[in-house]
């Protein structure tokens, strides 16, 4: 508890007037956009994803980046252009999540930018296959100011772990994660909060009982349940979990899967957050893996012109007026995570 009560008052700390008004409208558009069908926005993004890398050391079989089917180029985040776009939207960010495809510590400029990012203020996430926890990148870690850094384990025997994530080893996994704590306790330091990420698909969901366990041992802050994201679910996966508290899918009446969230006419996440890749563009949410749906390109126009352009509206709009049509809707998570 103590630890939780730390990484809120950190997030508490890096709060101003202005980041708390630009919140609000943020909150007001959305909601009257809801009401009145017509898409209005008010406000900058309070949420931002930016990707260090697309390139990944493992080769995980529901992710793009994993199975190399990018049609989008492979490549690092520059970090002067990191700094040009910060500099941008820095006064009313609250969150920077240094993730979208590809693994961050491949990026050698990483920690870089994130220790940029902690001078301008604003409460950074990353999250990791753990697979580049060094002492180096672990001292690093911590002197950067990184504030929460999740870290997938996704097994807890290597056999169920190497089931998804394939080509991974979860004793470097676990031995990174206990590098990155003794250098918080040697630099006597509260940050990152550690979260262990279980990602439940059938080979390893009869060990989600136990993660907790693990955490608690060796001393991470907290266990999150991840559900699996299947591409092609509709015939059924041997990755979706029996239990249906920790599936994304459940089968109907005609034997084929579907989602069991229903899809809403609506998304907060087009009116609080956006992403942007390794090479500047801005694409509406995480789901865009391949950037299909591009809002524009900040080596272009500045990111407030992309965020107010009528390519950004319209693509609102279209949300309002029925998700289903959308692609890269029809497989969101939305609402459907399960938490430890």
């Amino acid at each position: 508890m103590l630890r939780l009560n730390r990484d809120t008052f950190n997030f508490i700390s890096k709060l101003s007037i202005p980041k708390l008004v630009n919140a609000s409208k943020l909150l007001f558009s959305y909601y009257l956009s809801k009401w009145t069908g017509r898409a209005k926005q008010w406000g900058t993004p309070m949420t931002l994803s930016i990707e260090p890398t697309t390139a990944c050391n493992l080769k995980c079989p529901e992710c793009p980046s994993g199975l190399r089917q990018f049609t989008r180029a492979t490549g690092n985040l520059k970090e002067d252009f990191f700094r040009r776009t910060i500099d941008q939207v820095s006064s009313k960010l609250l969150y920077l999540i240094f993730y979208f495809q590809g693994e961050p510590y491949i990026n050698p400029k990483f920690l870089d930018m994130v220790a940029y990012a902690n001078t301008k203020n604003i409460y950074t996430i990353s999250s990791t296959n753990g697979h580049f926890l060094d002492d180096n990148n672990c001292r690093k870690t911590i002197e950067a100011g990184l504030d929460r850094l999740i870290i997938s384990l996704d097994g807890l025997t290597q056999s169920s772990y190497e089931n998804y994530r394939i080509g991974g080893e979860l004793a470097t996994v676990i031995e990174g994660t206990k590098r990155l704590i003794k250098w918080k306790k040697k630099l006597n330091s509260h940050k990152p909060y550690i979260i262990f990420q279980f990602l439940a698909v059938r080979p390893n969901e009869h060990e989600i009982p136990e993660v907790q366990n693990l955490a608690d041992e060796l001393g991470v802050d907290e266990v999150k349940i991840k559900t699996a994201q299947i591409y092609n679910y509709k015939q059924g996966s041997p990755l979706i979990p029996l239990n249906q508290k920790y599936s994304r899918y459940i089968q109907n009446a005609s034997g084929e899967y579907e989602l069991k969230s229903k899809t809403n006419d609506s998304c907060w996440k087009m009116w609080h957050a956006a992403v942007i890749t390794w090479d500047g563009l801005v694409v509406p949410c995480c789901f865009d893996k391949d950037a299909e749906h591009r809002m524009g390109n900040l080596n272009q126009n500045s990111f407030e012109d992309v965020w107010n352009s009528t390519t950004y509206q319209s693509f609102r709009q279209k949300i309002l007026e029925g998700r289903k049509n959308i692609n890269i809707c029809s497989n969101c998570s939305e609402g459907c995570k399960v938490w430890a």
